[in-house]
């Protein structure tokens, strides 16, 4: 066994200060490969969309899902014709996200992401539901930064971007210039279900909103989508992912403007007509009930 693999494998032991998706078993799990352009590439698998910058330089993970599939993210990277990863950005705290980056951070990647980040995985506490305990100091960011950052590398110019977060206070999108390939991370669900603001962690629904208006601002018709949950996608469906929102946050307002409690707008179902399919992190009430928690933080 190799020392990623035992690392993976120690990692993935249950403990009781361990949150519940660590006994999941991931022996099944599959990282597919998706080429999106020259030198840009996104990994699925279970967790959050991986991105990958690879090219003469160095290799760059945009976040790096469960502790337990770092072996296999290191052999899809390899499949790439790609070098060891150097570098990692987490876009945020979440464990889906960042699960890897001991793994990563013990074979000598240097972990980026926004200041919160750090601060949250210091700290650990609630995170999408689940307790997280305080990571260890080396998975924790070690190059962090308020409003953003670029690298210089593989022929591209790649920026670090916080527009002010949303889904948490620590949202990063990463902007390939070259490449016009945008990561969106947790700011786009490219998946049925509504759209998940975490609260619990610093995330606002108008912090979101502001969010997505400034990448749309910046992309174009051409702009190579990832999303940080589900398939590929474009400027197009981003728009109309943000339009869901805007319309969403406008009947809630229009509800609580009236004079209503929090429980007669979840009676109200004010997003009824608003189908976004079966499944997903959230439901309708757990939608409008973030909605309704953004309005005074």
């Amino acid at each position: 066994m190799n020392r990623l693999a035992a690392i993976a494998l120690l990692a993935a032991t249950p403990l009781l200060a361990v949150p519940s998706y660590a006994q999941r078993n991931f022996d099944d799990v599959e990282i597919r490969t998706e080429q999106v352009a020259p030198g840009v590439a996104v990994l699925f698998g279970a967790g959050g969309n991986i991105g990958v910058s690879h090219g003469e330089d160095a290799t760059v993970l945009i976040d790096d899902q469960f502790a337990p599939l770092s072996e296999k993210i290191e052999a899809a990277v390899a499949e790439l014709g790609a070098t060891p990863v150097k570098y990692v950005v987490n876009t945020h705290w979440h464990f889906d996200h960042t699960g890897g980056n001991e793994n990563f951070g013990k074979t000598g990647a240097t972990i980026f992401a926004h200041d919160n980040v750090r601060v949250r995985m210091e700290s650990g506490g609630t995170a999408a539901g689940n307790e997280t305990p305080p990571a260890p100091k080396v998975a924790l960011p070690v190059v962090t930064y308020g409003q953003g950052l670029r690298f210089h590398l593989n022929g591209d110019t790649i920026n670090l971007a916080f527009l002010g977060g949303g889904h948490t206070d620590g949202d990063s999108v990463v902007m390939w210039d070259k490449a016009n390939v945008v990561h969106m991370g947790d700011l786009y669900f490219n998946i049925p279900g509504y759209p998940f603001i975490d609260v619990n962690s610093g995330g606002n629904v108008y912090n979101a909103l502001q969010s997505l208006d400034l990448v749309i601002a910046m992309i174009d018709d051409e702009t190579k989508v990832i999303p940080g949950h589900g398939p590929m996608s474009n400027k197009a469906e981003l728009v109309a992912y943000r339009a869901v929102i805007g319309e969403a946050v406008e009947r809630v307002e229009a509800a609580r403007a009236d004079g209503s409690t929090l429980e007669q707008a979840l009676a109200a179902k004010l997003l009824s007509d608003i189908d976004r399919g079966e499944g997903g992190f959230i439901d309708a009430d757990a939608f409008v009930t973030a909605i309704w928690n953004s309005f005074d933080k």
